[in-house]
């Protein structure tokens, strides 16, 4: 049954209001998340202290995609992103360390991808939790940002978890409603990017995991991202050139 798309909006929202209000993350989760990720986040960390940024970044934050988007630069150039993925992070994790990773930086604008709480588990998260969750991080960035456009990237459809693509799915539908009723929030789809006419995960953009994607792949997703922040932003701002530059 197919119920209505203003329906489906009081649904998503109730439940994450709900949720939101509750502690959805468990002290062990943060004892663990701090154990397995506090080295990383403290190089990331690092790296605020010694790059400059201009107004003109765009701040990425999220899981391995991010943080194995090796030519990132010219990926999503003419755009200047600052990357910040770490590990094979969950929204949990990005929960946690989002207000360090976020504490340096005044960007243009803000991107996450986080791939990694849906993957066909007992322990994963539902749809409503993953909102719950996102919905946690925004009020973190909101605090400090109140108006800075904020963008979800949908979880791409991967072979290696295609059985986990129904609820994957539903989880990134979930998130896109939230972020169409949510101001300055907008959703990154890519699935139609990287399934074939039948239907099926494109293999042929992924490296030998079929999880990450190879060079090509990054070349669909970075295009994909950029006319999203076009649409929004109207396009890239010219480079502060490296003598006005400022530490953020």
């Amino acid at each position: 049954m197919n119920l209505p798309r203003s329906l489906l909006l009081v649904i998503v929202l109730s439940f994450a209001a709900t949720l939101a209000a509750q502690p959805l993350i468990t002290d062990a989760q943060r004892v663990a998340s701090l154990e397995r990720w506090e080295k990383e986040v403290a190089e990331l960390e690092g790296r605020d202290r010694s790059e400059r940024h201009g107004p003109e970044g765009i701040l990425m934050i999220g899981s391995s995609s991010i943080r194995l988007w090796n030519d990132i630069a010219d990926g999503m150039a003419p755009y200047k992103p600052i990357q910040r993925g770490f590990g094979g992070s969950n929204w949990t994790d990005v929960a946690i360390f989002t207000e360090r990773l976020l504490r340096t930086h005044t960007p243009r604008a803000i991107a996450f991808f986080v791939g990694n709480d849906i993957v066909g588990k007992d322990t994963d998260r539902t749809p409503e939790e993953v909102v719950a969750l996102f919905r946690q991080v925004l009020d973190v960035v909101r605090a400090k940002h109140p108006s800075t456009p904020v963008f979800y990237i949908a979880v791409t459809p991967s072979g290696s978890r295609f059985a986990a693509w129904p609820k994957i799915k539903a989880g990134n539908n979930a998130v896109q409603i939230f972020c169409e009723a949510t101001p300055h929030t907008y959703f990154i789809a890519t699935e139609s990017a990287f399934l074939d006419a039948e239907g099926k995960p494109r293999d042929e953009l992924f490296i030998a995991d079929r999880l990450h994607l190879n060079a090509d792949g990054y070349v669909r997703w970075g295009a994909i991202i950029k006319s999203h922040l076009d649409g929004v932003l109207g396009g890239a701002l010219p480079a502060t050139p490296a003598s006005e530059a400022r530490p953020e």
